[in-house]
């Protein structure tokens, strides 16, 4: 009746899923990091700044008023020009682990619906009737076979465990 493997592969699909939402953000980060090489052009404009501060504290403004004046006015607005340039990195950063967020849920949602579509008529696996006796029905849902754990039951405790599993060891 069961599938001999079922109760493994449903396992191991609901470990993965876990492990690999335990471990999004850092993939998001990753792929962050492959796709945006503007890091170093912050750097560069970082330096910049830092290099015209340094000038504009060695410069007096008593002696050279104009010099002093365009100098800080030229900080300012590379200041600026760096403020915004981050703003819009953070929104493509905020936007990019989204969308590795909404990928991931759909993928993850196909593999559940799949696995209860192949496995909605026969039981993951079987088991003694005492063990189940005042849920047995509940247990066996939907395949109705007595003694039986259905797919919807073996994945919620196979969730339940392996995020209970994965949270003790992280």
């Amino acid at each position: 009746m069961a599938t001999e493997s079922a109760w493994f592969l449903v396992l191991g699909s609901v470990f993965l899923c876990n492990l690999i939402k335990t471990l999004l953000p850092s993939i998001s980060s990753f792929i962050l990091k492959a796709i945006q090489k503007d890091a170093e052009q912050d750097c560069e404009m970082r330096s910049e700044i830092q290099e015209m501060k340094k000038e504009h504290s060695s410069i007096s403004m008593m002696d050279e008023f104009a010099r002093y004046a365009r100098l800080e006015r030229r900080i300012n607005k590379m200041t600026d020009k760096l403020k915004t340039h981050v703003k819009s990195r953070t929104a493509q950063q905020a936007k990019m682990k989204w969308v590795v967020n909404i990928v991931f849920y759909i993928l993850q949602a196909v593999l559940m619906i799949s696995l209860i579509w192949k496995y909605y008529s026969i039981p993951v696996t079987v088991v003694t009737n005492k063990w189940l006796t005042p849920l047995e029905r509940l247990v066996a849902f939907p395949t109705g076979v007595a003694g039986g754990v259905g797919i919807t039951c073996w994945l919620v405790v196979c969730n339940k465990v392996v995020s209970i599993g994965l949270h003790s060891v992280s």
